[in-house]
């Protein structure tokens, strides 16, 4: 029995209407975080870059021009895993990215990317560029509802912060 199932005898017909939508909404979420990775794994596989998984990419993507440490990918979101200095272990023996301590913290070691880091990052900007050409005629999404999406998805993780922060 679902939790969706377990609740709705407690609830009004309104409140069952919201906690379907709210329910759709966390698997819609957790699908296509899925296949934005699978997209850009497949953009890999066309390049034939074997050496490198999705959330990699998806990692010298974020970081771009920027040079950061593992815990400024974290706070700024770029990076959702905890196993964040792993892949940047990987990325770094890869030759994907340099490193070198911080100036300001010992500890820390902050990170950019290398030349071949900024083709990976290339790669994934002009598959994002392709697509952003396709939004309209194919999946008919255009920039009014793109902003009104993401108003709704910035007020939910808001609420989510605050679940945590606050302990709700």
């Amino acid at each position: 029995m679902t939790l969706a199932q377990k609740t709705q005898p407690l609830m009004g017909k309104d409140e069952q209407g919201i906690q379907q939508g709210y329910l759709s909404t966390l698997m819609l979420v957790e699908r296509l975080h899925r296949q934005l990775l699978d997209v850009v794994k497949d953009e890999l596989e066309r390049e034939r870059r074997d050496d490198i998984n999705s959330v990699q990419a998806l990692l010298l993507f974020n970081i771009g021009d920027d040079e950061l440490t593992a815990g400024e990918l974290r706070t700024r979101g770029h990076y959702l895993g905890s196993n964040v200095s792993y892949n940047l272990k990987k990325l770094v023996d890869g030759g994907y990215l340099s490193h070198q301590r911080s100036a300001k913290d010992k500890r820390a070691v902050r990170v950019r990317l290398t030349s071949e880091g900024n083709k990976v990052s290339t790669m994934v900007s002009d598959l994002f560029d392709r697509q952003l050409k396709s939004l309209g005629p194919v999946a008919n999404l255009g920039g009014d509802e793109l902003d009104h999406l993401n108003g709704a998805l910035m007020r939910l993780e808001r609420f989510w912060t605050d679940h945590i922060r606050y302990r709700l």
